[in-house]
């Protein structure tokens, strides 16, 4: 599948299927060729570790991906689920923005 920019790293986003359903967070890193995010206190898993000489080891928890189809972008207006569509500012800029409320999302 294509890799697309409509979410990209530092987006507020809310999960809107599965066990996170209604979970808001931002996004802290994208995969692009996977289709996938990783999204603040999203999809925790825990990982049992060994030691190592930076980290203690033991049980972490931490975010796993999740698949872009299962997340939506918030409104910048009102924190709001919106789809996300590209437009050309008038000095040539492609920035993207919320449909829901024609609200420019790139600053």
């Amino acid at each position: 599948m294509a890799a697309n920019s409509r979410i990209k790293k530092g987006d507020k986003v809310v999960v809107t299927t599965g066990r996170d359903k209604g979970k808001t967070g931002e996004v802290l890193k994208v995969f692009p060729k996977r289709d996938r995010v990783i999204v603040q206190g999203v999809n925790k898993v825990k990982r049992h570790t060994r030691p190592t000489q930076t980290s203690a080891g033991g049980i972490i928890e931490k975010e796993a991906t999740i698949h872009v189809s299962n997340i939506a972008h918030l409104d910048p207006k009102d924190d709001v689920p919106t789809r996300v569509g590209f437009k050309f500012l008038e000095d040539g800029r492609k920035v993207r923005f919320a449909k829901r409320s024609g609200e420019v999302i790139d600053s």
